[in-house]
């Protein structure tokens, strides 16, 4: 059986359901862009919405329980939200980690054969068991997990790119 997740914010203990988007629960079910589930929590990531730099994972139910607790995020986090389904607007193209100062430009990350491209932000930002996820092993995976993240319009000054080619994984 695979592994189920769901992004929370650690800020406001929220989280939202893929289900609620017709979205599967295992990570590769939904991490791509254009799903609606993922588009959801992207556009609570932009300036003046719900999430915007607030730290967030994309958690696991196989995780580890966190420090100090006898549970993991994925069954600790408390209130559900259902924000509207609405695609990213096009001009929202910047995936930053506040926390590394790194940037992901959504209009570089590589598609594949079958028109499908990875969503770098649940890529990022999961956090499963110990790297065990539906497909490959890449040291990205889950390296943004409980960090301060946000969607922008421009890229915030002094971040540095990382690649947008996950297509391998």
């Amino acid at each position: 059986m695979g592994q189920y997740y769901k992004p929370v914010s650690l800020d406001l203990n929220e989280y939202l359901y893929s289900h609620d988007y017709d979205s599967g629960l295992k990570l590769m079910e939904h991490s791509y862009i254009g799903n609606s589930f993922v588009s959801a929590v992207e556009n609570l990531l932009i300036p003046g919405g719900r999430w915007h730099k607030h730290k967030i994972v994309w958690a696991g139910d196989y995780a580890e329980a966190l420090e100090g607790e006898e549970d993991t995020i994925y069954n600790l986090a408390e209130t559900k939200i259902n924000p509207e389904k609405a695609e990213l607007d096009e001009k929202w193209r910047y995936l930053c980690n506040h926390t590394k100062k790194l940037y992901v430009d959504y209009n570089k990350v590589i598609a594949f054969d079958n028109g499908l491209t990875f969503n770098p932000l649940p890529i990022l930002t999961c956090d499963g068991d110990g790297k065990r996820y539906d497909h490959g092993a890449d040291d990205r995976i889950g390296s943004w997990t409980r960090d301060v993240i946000s969607i922008e319009e421009n890229i915030p000054e002094g971040f540095k790119e990382i690649d947008g080619d996950f297509g391998d994984l």
